[in-house]
């Protein structure tokens, strides 16, 4: 009986959660304005905009960054150089269906802490980077790596091809770090699972230049509607522990 029970809540969870399993249309931050921060530290502000919710997304770094693109310039999330290909895109996965929009991008240089704060809890960010070659980032958070340029018939980023994998380290005191970590110019896309308003990171090392944006699959109330199943999910759940119950009384 416990056996059949939990089939049948295993069941129940598949069919709560199944609807966020594969490709998602990403809503990616559009960076905006200028530096917000007075001293050498930098402060950038965005918006992600869902069609249902707004989400405002403030980024701070205390050690400055290289530059700040949020209208115009370089598009370096196109495919090695050669315009934009969804088929092949480094950022683009099973998980991902869209390119990070427009050129907007944030290029760090420094080694140091990070911050992305969220003004409302969203759900399954995507992290998508160029050219982290020469550095890594750890990350205060798991995540998994959707893709990477020149890996799985994914085209080179726009500054090249290389590895990206992921390194768990103890850092003591129970606090763990998720690094980033690869070679050559890897350039990719992760995701965090989960629902949360803020994401740390540190930059290993300094290198001129690595840049990344970010963007979410839905707020938390968008995407984890079920965290209190509807009613007919429930009466599902009823007949099937029902059944149970009556060939548990048949044998």
């Amino acid at each position: 009986m416990k056996y059949k029970l939990s089939k049948v809540l295993s069941i129940f969870l598949f069919i709560s959660y199944g609807a966020h399993v594969g490709a998602a249309e990403i809503f990616w931050t559009d960076w905006l304005g200028t530096d917000t921060d007075p001293s050498s530290g930098f402060v950038g502000n965005g918006t992600i905009s869902t069609g249902s919710s707004v989400i405002n997304v403030t980024y701070t770094n205390a050690n400055g960054i290289a530059f700040y693109q949020t209208s115009g310039g370089i598009d370096y999330w196109q495919n090695a150089r050669s315009g934009r290909n969804p088929a092949t895109s480094p950022y683009t996965s099973t998980a991902v269906d869209n390119i990070p929009t427009g050129t907007d991008i944030i290029a760090l240089t420094n080694s140091g802490n990070q911050t992305l704060v969220f003004s409302e809890t969203i759900a399954n960010p995507v992290f998508s980077y160029v050219s982290l070659n020469g550095n890594g980032y750890a990350f205060n958070q798991d995540f998994d790596i959707l893709s990477v340029g020149g890996v799985d018939g994914n085209s080179n980023g726009y500054w090249g091809g290389g590895t990206s994998f992921k390194s768990v380290v103890d850092v003591g005191n129970g606090v763990m770090e998720y690094r980033l970590l690869g070679t050559g110019e890897p350039h990719g896309t992760l995701q965090f699972k989960g629902a949360f308003d803020t994401v740390t990171w540190r930059s290993l090392s300094a290198e001129n230049w690595n840049g990344f944006t970010v963007g979410i699959v839905g707020t938390a109330a968008e995407v984890f509607p079920n965290d209190i199943p509807a009613p007919g999910v429930w009466l599902l759940m009823g007949l099937s522990l029902a059944g149970l119950k009556m060939t548990r009384k048949a044998k």
